[in-house]
């Protein structure tokens, strides 16, 4: 199990020196022996799902591995839900406590899918049934907290969502709809004014061909390939342009086969215990025990789960830190349930409500294995 280095090695401390360098200030210490120069403009790629464990495995003769500086860890859980909001606010989830794909949302009393901002059964949009995003999630974003002129590059199904009007808060949205497009937005943010400037770039079709076919597939490479060839010409146009390019990742994958995924309903003693449905990751699943049935709950896990995965109580997680340092949001323990169960080897665990339609995804993340905690730190000057 990989802790997240919140102290000075994390994808927080990144964006604390990013924030420092900008002319910014942040909660928590920059990365440790690492000093961004005083360039004109920064720009922030991020390759969702592009983990230091692939980089090394199948990205060697890489350009993106031959300027590679050193590892990161993610946030916990780490999942795009957490990690992505992280580099958008410079928060891990102990502030931010967006924890996950699945999120159970006391105030309305149901399941999320949080980034989407709908119901878990059906797809329902909270939006229309009069919910606001911002009376779930209100933390201020990096741009807001940075005296320079800032962008916000991302594909255009998405950019005008309810979570993306949040989080791109004082920057300049710019929405793309193919990779060609993703780097016309970059150059077009770098050159629309000779202002000092901050473009965070987000790129998330690596990790669905994660998802779908696995982080040794082929197509998953020959995507990798074109990013790598793509950044190499963009970092070539940036020659005496006083800008400093730094690509990242907010988590990397693991492969799961079909033999390692516990389905509760083959558990009836176990789903029994449960007073809601399981949320956050199917790596990093929070549980929401009926008092009457702890003891079975504990039994249950210990006897039948004890290959599978780690038991904790959700508060201890946040006393050891687990979810970031210093005070935490009010909202994070209700986020996470009474107990967490965090996934060994390549296991996961799920469950279904009914009208859910589920995904059978080969790549997986959200746990504390190597290939999952681990993010590259890549810099261009």
């Amino acid at each position: 199990m990989i802790k997240p280095n919140y102290q000075n090695g994390s994808i927080v401390n990144l964006m604390a020196s990013i924030k420092n360098a900008l002319g910014g200030k942040s909660l928590y210490q920059p990365l440790k022996d690492f000093e961004i120069s005083q360039s004109q403009n920064i720009i922030l790629v991020i390759i969702d799902g592009l983990g230091y464990d692939y980089l090394l495995k199948y990205g060697k003769d890489s350009f993106l591995y031959k300027n590679l500086k050193r590892k990161m860890t993610s946030v916990f859980p780490a999942t795009t839900a957490a990690a992505i909001t992280t580099y958008f606010t410079g928060l891990p989830p102990q502030q931010h406590a967006l924890t996950g794909w699945y999120m159970y949302l006391k105030e309305i009393g149901a399941l999320s899918l949080i980034l989407p901002f709908t119901t878990r059964t059906g797809n329902l949009s909270l939006h229309q049934g009069n919910v606001n995003y911002q009376d779930i999630y209100n933390q201020k974003t990096i741009f807001e907290n940075i005296p320079v002129t800032s962008y916000s590059v991302k594909d255009k199904a998405y950019i005008h969502s309810d979570y993306s009007r949040l989080v791109d808060k004082g920057a300049n949205q710019l929405p793309f709809s193919n990779l060609n497009g993703f780097f016309r937005q970059i150059h077009k943010a770098l050159t629309t004014s000779q202002d000092k400037k901050y473009i965070l770039a987000y790129w998330a079709k690596f990790d669905y061909l994660c998802h779908k076919y696995g982080t040794e597939s082929l197509e998953t490479k020959k995507h990798f390939d074109e990013l790598d060839r793509k950044i190499k010409l963009l970092a070539k146009s940036l020659v005496n342009k006083n800008t400093t390019l730094i690509v990242s990742a907010d988590h990397g994958l693991i492969d799961v086969s079909k033999e390692k995924i516990i389905d509760l309903k083959d558990h009836p003693k176990f789903t029994e215990t449960l007073a809601i449905p399981l949320s956050g990751e199917p790596r990093a699943v929070y549980c929401y025990v009926r008092p009457a049935k702890v003891k079975q709950f504990k039994k249950y896990v210990a006897t039948n789960f004890k290959k599978y995965c780690r038991l904790f109580k959700s508060e201890d997680l946040i006393k050891r830190n687990l979810f970031g340092l210093f005070e935490p949001n009010p909202k994070l323990q209700d986020r996470i349930g009474d107990y967490v169960l965090i996934m060994k080897k390549d296991y996961v665990i799920k469950d279904q409500v009914l009208g859910e339609i589920q995904h059978a995804n080969i790549g997986r993340h959200g746990g504390m294995s190597h290939q999952e905690m681990f993010v590259p730190l890549i810099i261009i000057e």
